[in-house]
């Protein structure tokens, strides 16, 4: 069998809407953006690549040893970014390791690669762990993913999915938090820009949607991830409690 050749991206915008400039948002002594590309490199998958339209952004990037890709402005997801600075990168997979996530583990990364190899037609991945706190259940900003037999996606959602009728059967449902973190075959990212915005993924906010709107599967690999995706100055916070205790 032919190995898969792999590249990962991390889209990085300084506009956003909760946390403006957050990749440049100093953590421990170091740019946020610095600790994912750190942990992207660790990963030892393929080029690591940014794709940004700041040049602050770009120059921190360089100088933590990432390649940048200079995008436009005006794309609606970190997807659609990618989809730019992917078009002339010769790979098989793209992995999209989101710009806010500092805790990401590069196990993870290679993880989220894994489900191509046993399943040819699969076009995209990703990664999901057991909810480990209860309140998170409830928690809008923490997304939750149903699977099906087959381990694909049915549907993701900032609601308490599946919601169990019964409360006191609260404790043994099957909760899972989807883990942000993508891997898509190249072909199919630079198709994914073209789809049509589906209204799920506009009222959710969540870009995956658009994806299963359209009939392609997502294969979701369940494990004891640990990672902490930065939306907030308080998520911040508490990412430098937990690199500062390891």
């Amino acid at each position: 069998m032919t190995k898969l050749t792999c590249a990962i991206g991390i889209p990085a915008r300084y506009d956003s809407s909760r946390f403006p400039g957050k990749p440049l948002a100093m953590l421990v002594g170091k740019p946020m953006i610095a600790h994912v590309i750190e942990r992207a490199l660790a990963a030892d998958l393929g080029q690591v690549i940014v794709a940004t339209d700041h040049q602050k952004i770009a120059e921190v990037a360089k100088e933590y040893g990432a390649e940048v890709c200079m995008t436009r402005s005006d794309h609606e997801s970190g997807s659609d970014r990618l989809a730019e600075a992917m078009a002339t990168i010769d790979c098989d997979i793209v992995i999209n390791v989101q710009g806010d996530e500092p805790l990401i583990d590069p196990a993870a990364i290679r993880a989220v690669v894994s489900p191509f190899a046993q399943q040819p037609q699969l076009q995209m991945a990703t990664l999901a762990h057991p909810i480990r706190e209860l309140a998170d259940f409830s928690d809008p900003n923490v997304v939750k993913v149903v699977c099906n037999a087959a381990g694909h996606a049915m549907y993701f959602s900032r609601a308490s999915i599946p919601y169990p009728r019964k409360q006191e059967n609260l404790e043994s449902t099957n909760m899972l938090q989807h883990v942000g973190l993508y891997a898509y075959r190249r072909g199919f990212l630079l198709k994914y820009s073209t789809l049509e915005p589906c209204k799920h993924e506009q009222v959710e906010q969540l870009e995956q949607l658009r994806v299963l709107y359209h009939g392609y599967p997502i294969a979701v690999t369940t494990g004891d991830f640990h990672c902490l995706g930065v939306d907030t100055p308080n998520d911040l916070e508490r990412a430098a409690k937990i690199l500062s205790n390891t």
